[in-house]
C-alpha cells in the first residue's frame, strides 16, 4: 500500500497515472451513447419465465411483434359528437397509416354510449430508439388529427400514449447532469471555500462518469446487460455522488497531513495510505451489494445492479489514482513558489506546515464531548426516536403506480385516460389477451366469463396454427390494482383447464408479473445483502460486535427513512403509490451507502484505538471525520435529490428517500448513535479481535486529558 501511495504521488510517476487515464478516456469517448442500447420494453424488464412474456412470444404469429396499443380518443368537452365528427375520425385513421411505427390494422372508430366521445385503437411498433421514437409517432398523430381543427379535442392514451410520454421524460438527462453539477459545486465551495480545489474532484468525477458510461455501453452491446432509462439516470447521480464522497475523504486527510509534513508528495502518500482502506472497503461494500441484484428475477432490477457496480468501481479507481496525481501537481506559475506547491489547491486557505488542525476543537469535537457524558442514554434515546418514525412504514403503498400517475406532471395521455373513463368501459382499448389451444377455446371463453370484472366479446377468437387468441375487456382501468387482481383470478381459472395450455397476457398481466417478481426479489435479496455487508465489515474490522451494531443502526435508519417517506408521499406529495421494486431499490442504496459513512468513521476510530483506546479513539475519530463525512453526506443527498427534477414518480420517490436516508445516517446515526455505541461498548466493540484483548485501556493518560471534561461511563459487558 505504501509503495502504491508513493507511486501515485511521485513527482514523475504521477504523470504515468495522468497519461493512463487520458488514454482510457480517449478510448471510451466514442461509447457515450447509452440511449442506443437501452431496453425500455416490457419483455426486457420482466423475468424470462413470466407468463406475460410467454404470451408475447406465442402471440408473435397473431399480432405484430413488440407493439403497444395507442388509444386515440376524441371529445368536445361533454357535447354530443356528430356524424361529421365521425367522418373526420375515419379520415384521421386513414392518415395515421402513414405515420412511422404505426403497424397492423387500425380498429374502426367506436362511439361511446352517451355519444360524447369516439375512440379508435392504433398499434404502435416499439422502434429501435425505444420510447423516444414512440413519442415522435404520437406527436405526429396528434398533429395530423388537429391539422384541420374543428373543435375536437384529441388525445393518444393507453400503453402507447403513456410510453410516448415516458420517452419524452427520458430525454432530460442533460438537465439532470447540469443540476447535479451545480449541487456538487455549491457544496464543495461551501465546504472548502476554494474555487481552485472544486475543479479537481469535479474533473475526476467527470472522468469516472465517462469510464462508467463507456463500460456499461460495451457490456450492454456485447454482453447482454439490460440497461434502461432509469438505470442511466441513477448511474449519473451515483457516480457524481460516490466519486465526490471518495474525493472528500482523501482531500480531508491530505489537508491534515499537509499540516504535519512539509513535503506535499509525502503528505499525499501518507494521506492515501491512511484513507485508502476506508475508501476501498466502502466501494467494495456498495459494489458487492449492487452485484447481489444480479440474482433478482425482475429484469430491470437485475440490470441495475451491474450498472451501479460499474459506476462505483469507476469512481473509486479514478478517485484513488487520478485525483492524488492531480492534487499534488500545481500549474507552472505556482511552482515558482515551492513552499506553496501542493498546497495551492486549497487557496486561499492553504494549510501551513506545523499549523493546528481545526478539527481538534471544532463543532464535531464539541458534539463528541456532549455524547460522551451519557453515551448509553444517547444511543437508546436516538434509537427509540428512529423506531417511532419507522411506524409510518405501515402506510407505504408499494403495490405499483398506475400509469396515469407514473409522472409527476399532467400529460396528454393522462387527460385522454380521464376522457376514456368518463365515456367508455375502463379497460376499453387495452384488452387482456388469452392464448390457448384452438380446440379448448370455447371452454376457456366460458371459464373466463365467470370471472367478475371481465367482458368477453361475442366475436370468435383469432385462430392460427392451432393457437387461439381471445381478447377480453376489463371493467376496471387496466393499470389499477383491481384489474391486476382480476388478471390473477383469470389465470387461476384458465390454468385449471386440463390440456388447454392457456396463458394470460397483455399490459395488465405485465404489471402483475412485475409486482410478483419485485415482491420475490425483496424477500430473497434483502437478507443476502445484509449478510454480504456483515461479512465485508467483519473482514475490515476483524470483529463481530462492531459489524452487528453497524448493520443494526443502518437497518433502523432505513426503517425510519421509509416511515417518513411514506408519510410524505401520502400526505405532502399525494403520490398514488410506489413502484413494487421501490422498497428493494431504496434498501440496497440506503444500506450500502449508509454503511459507507459508518466505515469512514469506524475505520478512523479503529486507527486511533490502537494508540489511545476505544473511548478516546471514538472522540478523535468523530472530530477528525465529522466535517468531511457531513460534506460527503450533503453531496450524496444533493445528487440523489436531483432525481426530483425528473417528472417521474419513481425517480422522485427514490431521490427523496435516498437523500433523506443519507442525511439521517450522516447527522444522527453516524454522529450520535455510532459514536455513543463506541463510547458505551468500549473495547467490547472489537470482540474478538486483538484490540479487544490487548488494546489500550480507557484509563490511560492519553484519554484522561480529554475526560477531564466528561465523566467516564462503564463499559457494556
Amino acid at each position: 500500500m505504501s509503495k502504491v501511495a508513493a507511486f501515485l504521488s511521485g513527482r514523475r510517476t504521477r504523470w504515468v497515472v495522468v497519461g493512463f487515464w487520458l488514454i482510457v478516456v480517449a478510448a471510451l469517448l466514442p461509447f457515450q451513447k447509452l440511449t442506443d442500447v437501452e431496453s425500455n420494453e416490457a419483455s426486457a424488464w420482466l423475468p424470462k419465465n413470466a407468463e406475460s412474456v410467454s404470451v408475447l412470444h406465442r402471440a408473435a404469429a397473431l399480432l405484430p411483434n413488440e407493439t403497444v396499443p395507442g388509444v386515440v380518443v376524441y371529445d368536445r368537452g361533454g357535447q354530443a359528437l356528430s356524424d361529421a365528427d365521425l367522418a373526420k375520425v375515419n379520415a384521421d385513421a386513414a392518415a395515421f397509416r402513414s405515420v412511422e411505427n404505426v403497424t397492423g390494422e387500425i380498429s374502426p372508430p367506436v362511439r361511446s354510449g352517451d355519444g360524447q366521445a369516439i375512440q379508435l385503437v392504433v398499434n404502435l411498433h416499439v422502434p429501435q430508439d425505444g420510447w423516444a421514437g414512440l413519442g415522435k409517432s404520437v406527436d405526429r398523430m396528434i398533429e395530423l388529427a388537429k391539422h384541420d381543427d374543428q373543435g375536437l379535442s384529441v388525445h393518444v392514451t393507453g400503453a402507447g400514449g403513456y410510453a410516448a410520454d415516458s420517452g419524452k421524460v427520458f430525454t432530460q438527462g442533460g438537465s439532470l447532469m447540469l443540476i447535479t453539477l451545480l449541487i456538487v459545486i455549491v457544496i464543495l465551495l461551501a465546504a472548502y471555500r476554494s474555487p481552485v480545489l472544486v475543479l479537481r474532484p469535479l474533473f475526476a468525477a467527470g472522468v469516472a462518469l465517462v469510464v462508467a458510461q463507456g463500460v456499461v455501453y460495451l457490456l450492454a452491446k456485447h454482453a447482454g446487460l439490460t440497461v434502461n432509462a432509469q438505470s442511466s439516470f441513477i448511474l449519473t447521480v451515483l457516480v457524481f455522488g460516490a466519486a465526490t464522497d471518495y474525493a472528500l475523504l482523501l482531500i480531508a486527510r491530505y489537508r491534515q497531513e499537509l499540516r504535519r509534513r512539509e513535503n506535499p508528495n509525502a503528505a499525499m502518500a501518507e494521506a492515501w495510505y491512511r484513507s485508502a482502506e476506508a475508501i476501498l472497503a466502502s466501494a467494495a461494500t456498495v459494489t458487492v451489494s449492487m452485484l447481489v441484484l444480479l440474482f433478482a428475477h425482475l429484469g430491470s432490477t437485475q440490470g441495475l445492479g451491474p450498472v451501479c457496480a460499474v459506476g462505483i468501481l469507476s469512481s473509486v479507481l479514478v478517485m484513488t489514482t487520478l485525483l492524488p496525481a492531480r492534487l499534488v501537481r500545481g500549474p507552472w506559475m505556482w511552482t515558482l513558489w515551492r513552499k506553496t506547491n501542493g498546497r495551492w489547491v486549497f487557496w486561499p486557505a492553504m494549510p501551513e506546515y506545523g499549523s493546528v488542525d481545526p478539527t481538534e476543537s471544532g463543532l464535531w469535537a464539541k458534539i463528541g464531548d456532549w455524547v460522551a457524558v451519557r453515551p448509553r442514554r444517547v444511543w437508546i434515546a436516538a434509537t427509540l426516536v428512529l423506531v417511532a418514525l419507522a411506524l409510518g412504514i405501515t402506510g407505504l403503498r408499494a403495490n405499483g403506480v398506475p400509469d396515469r400517475h407514473s409522472l409527476t406532471k399532467t400529460t396528454q395521455a393522462m387527460v385522454g385516460a380521464d376522457v376514456l373513463d368518463q365515456h367508455f368501459v375502463a379497460g376499453a382499448g387495452d384488452p387482456v389477451y388469452i392464448l390457448t389451444r384452438a380446440d379448448a377455446a370455447d371452454q376457456v371463453r366460458a371459464a373466463v366469463a365467470t370471472v367478475n370484472g371481465v367482458i368477453v366479446p361475442a366475436t370468435p377468437p383469432l385462430v392460427k396454427d392451432g393457437t387461439a387468441m381471445i381478447a377480453v375487456t376489463l371493467t376496471d382501468s387496466p393499470d389499477s390494482a383491481a384489474a391486476i387482481a382480476t388478471v390473477g383470478e383469470m389465470r387461476d381459472v384458465v390454468h385449471r383447464i386440463p390440456g388447454a395450455e392457456a396463458e394470460v397476457g397483455g399490459s395488465t398481466a405485465v404489471k402483475k408479473d412485475m409486482e410478483d417478481a419485485a415482491a420475490r426479489d425483496s424477500r430473497v435479496l434483502v437478507p443476502v445483502i445484509l449478510l454480504v455487508v456483515f461479512l465485508i465489515l467483519a473482514l475490515l474490522l476483524r470483529a463481530i460486535v462492531a459489524p452487528l451494531l453497524l448493520i443494526a443502526t443502518v437497518v433502523v435508519s432505513f426503517a425510519a427513512t421509509m416511515g417518513i417517506s411514506a408519510l410524505v408521499f401520502n400526505h405532502v406529495f399525494h403520490f398514488a403509490g410506489a413502484d413494487a421494486s421501490f422498497p428493494l431499490m431504496a434498501f440496497t442504496f440506503l444500506v450500502a451507502l449508509g454503511v459507507d459513512y459508518n466505515i469512514f468513521l469506524v475505520t478512523r476510530i479503529r486507527e486511533e484505538t490502537e494508540r489511545h483506546g476505544t473511548r478516546r479513539g471514538a472522540l478523535i475519530g468523530l472530530s477528525a471525520t465529522g466535517g468531511v463525512i457531513t460534506s460527503a453526506g450533503l453531496v450524496l443527498a444533493g445528487t440523489f435529490a436531483a432525481l426530483g427534477s425528473i417528472p417521474m414518480t419513481f425517480a422522485a420517490e427514490l431521490g427523496f428517500t435516498v437523500a433523506l436516508g443519507v442525511l439521517i445516517d450522516t447527522f444522527i446515526v453516524r454522529s450520535v448513535v455510532v459514536t455513543a455505541l463506541a463510547l458505551d461498548f468500549d473495547r467490547y466493540l472489537w470482540w474478538p479481535s486483538k484490540l479487544f484483548r490487548s488494546g489500550p485501556s480507557a484509563t490511560e493518560p492519553e484519554l484522561a486529558d480529554r475526560d477531564e471534561q466528561v465523566a467516564p461511563q462503564p463499559s457494556v459487558v
